[in-house]
C-alpha cells in the first residue's frame, strides 16, 4: 500500500483535475457527437479478441494492387524521409494523359474522403443547404455536419439513388451542393451515362454536383458520361482504393473545371499526400492489364456471392461495384440478425443503415477461400436469425 501522504496527494490531484478549466470548443464543434461514420473491422477485432477470417464488409480489394505498384511503393520507401510532392505533379499529368484532359483539371488528395472534406469546407458555411440521398455515403454527411451545413435527404427509388428527386430537392432548397454516387454505395446500383448526363445538364448554375465515381472502373461500359472539364457545375471523384486495390494508400482525385480545381489550393493540406502512395498510384495507373484482371476476378466473385445467396433463399441485387447487396427478405431487424450471425463466425460484413435498404446485407467480393467461408457460414447465420 502507498503512504497516507501519497494517497492524500492523489486525491488532491483528482479534485484539481475535476475543477480544471479547459479552452472551449466552438459552439458548432461542441454540438457534434465524437464519432466516426464507420466502425472499422480492427475495432471489432479488439473487442472480440480475435482477427476476422474474412473482411467482406469494407469494400476493399482483396486482390490487392498491381505487382508493379507494390514494387514502386517498396522502392519509394527509401525516400520516405522526404515529403511527398505537394503538387502530385507526375501523378496529375499521368492522369491527365490517361483521361485526355489537362492537368489543371485534376486535383489529387487523400482519398475521396479527404477531397469531400475540402469541397465542403470551400462551399458550406453555417446554415448552407446541401442535398444527398437518405442512406447514401455517410462520410459526406459527416463533413457537412462538421461545417454546420443543413442536410436534406431524398429517399432511394427502387434501390437506386434518384437523380430527378435530388434535383427537385435542390430547386426546393436552393442547395449549394448535391451529392450523387454512380455506381452507388451501399446498394451497388447504377444509372446509364445518358441519365447521369441529363442530371449534369440540369444542375442549377449556383449549385455544384459532386459525382462520386469511386467504383467506375468496375462498372459496365456506358456507365460514365464523357468528361467535360468546361462545366463549372460538376466535379467528379475517382479513387485508387477500389479497382486499383490501394485503399490503405489513400489516393483519390477530383476532375473538374480548372477554376473549381484551383480552389482546392486555397485550403488543402499541401503535404497531405505520402510519396510512397504517389509512386504506387502512378505505377497502378500504368498497369491497365492488371486492372482488367481485377475486373474479371470481381465479376466472378459477384457471381459467386449471388449463387451463395440464392442457394440460401436470399436475393442478390444487381451490382456494378466490388460488393453485392443481398436482400434477406424481411426487415432491417432480421437482416441485422443475419449479419450478427456472420460476425459471430468471424466474417466481417456491413449493411445499409436506412430502411428499406437495411433489409439487405452488403458482401464485398473476395478470394475463393473467402467465398468458401461465406458459403459455409451463411446457412448457420440464417438459422440463428430465424
Amino acid at each position: 500500500m502507498g503512504s497516507p501522504f501519497a494517497t492524500c496527494k492523489r486525491a488532491q490531484n483528482a479534485i484539481k483535475l475535476r475543477l480544471m478549466k479547459r479552452p472551449p470548443l466552438t459552439p458548432l464543434a461542441d454540438s457534434l457527437p465524437a464519432s466516426v461514420p464507420f466502425v472499422g473491422p480492427e475495432a471489432l477485432e479488439r473487442v472480440n479478441g480475435a482477427v476476422f477470417k474474412a473482411r467482406l464488409g469494407a469494400n476493399e480489394s482483396v486482390f490487392g494492387p498491381s505487382p508493379k505498384a507494390l514494387a514502386a511503393m517498396k522502392a519509394a520507401t527509401s525516400d520516405i524521409w522526404k515529403y511527398g510532392d505537394p503538387e502530385s505533379h507526375d501523378l496529375r499529368h499521368a492522369l491527365a494523359a490517361h483521361h485526355g484532359i489537362a492537368a489543371d483539371n485534376i486535383m489529387v488528395g487523400e482519398g475521396i474522403d479527404g477531397l469531400l472534406g475540402y469541397l465542403v469546407r470551400l462551399y458550406v458555411a453555417q446554415g448552407t443547404d446541401v442535398v444527398t440521398s437518405e442512406g447514401a455515403y455517410p462520410t459526406f454527411n459527416y463533413h457537412v455536419a462538421g461545417f454546420g451545413g443543413i442536410l436534406h435527404m431524398v429517399p432511394y427509388t427502387e434501390d437506386h439513388e434518384d437523380p430527378d428527386a435530388l434535383l427537385a430537392k435542390v430547386h426546393a432548397t436552393q442547395a449549394r451542393l448535391v451529392y450523387f454516387a454512380n455506381p452507388d454505395n451501399p446498394m451497388g446500383s447504377w444509372h446509364p451515362a445518358a441519365k447521369v448526363q441529363r442530371m449534369i445538364d440540369a444542375v442549377p448554375q449556383d449549385c455544384l454536383l459532386i459525382l462520386d465515381e469511386a467504383y467506375i472502373e468496375l462498372a459496365p461500359d456506358g456507365t460514365a458520361p464523357a468528361l467535360d472539364t468546361s462545366n463549372p457545375n460538376v466535379i467528379r471523384m475517382r479513387t485508387f482504393s477500389k479497382g486499383h486495390g490501394m485503399a490503405g494508400g489513400r489516393v483519390g482525385y477530383a476532375i473538374g473545371e480548372a477554376e473549381t480545381i484551383s480552389a482546392f489550393n486555397k485550403i488543402r493540406n499541401h503535404f497531405g499526400m505520402c510519396r510512397v502512395s504517389q509512386a504506387g498510384a502512378l505505377a497502378a495507373l500504368e498497369d491497365q492489364a492488371y486492372l482488367a484482371e481485377v475486373r474479371t476476378k470481381v465479376a466472378a466473385s459477384r457471381n459467386r456471392i449471388a449463387d451463395i445467396a440464392r442457394d440460401n433463399g436470399l436475393t442478390p441485387l444487381p451490382s456494378a461495384t466490388n460488393f453485392v447487396a443481398v436482400d434477406c427478405g424481411k426487415d432491417g431487424e432480421y437482416a441485422r440478425k443475419v449479419l450478427t450471425g456472420l460476425l459471430d463466425q468471424g466474417l466481417f460484413v456491413r449493411m445499409p443503415f436506412v430502411a428499406p435498404q437495411n433489409r439487405t446485407i452488403r458482401l464485398s467480393c473476395g478470394s475463393e477461400q473467402d467465398m468458401d467461408l461465406l458459403a459455409a457460414a451463411l446457412p448457420k447465420a440464417i438459422a440463428s436469425a430465424s
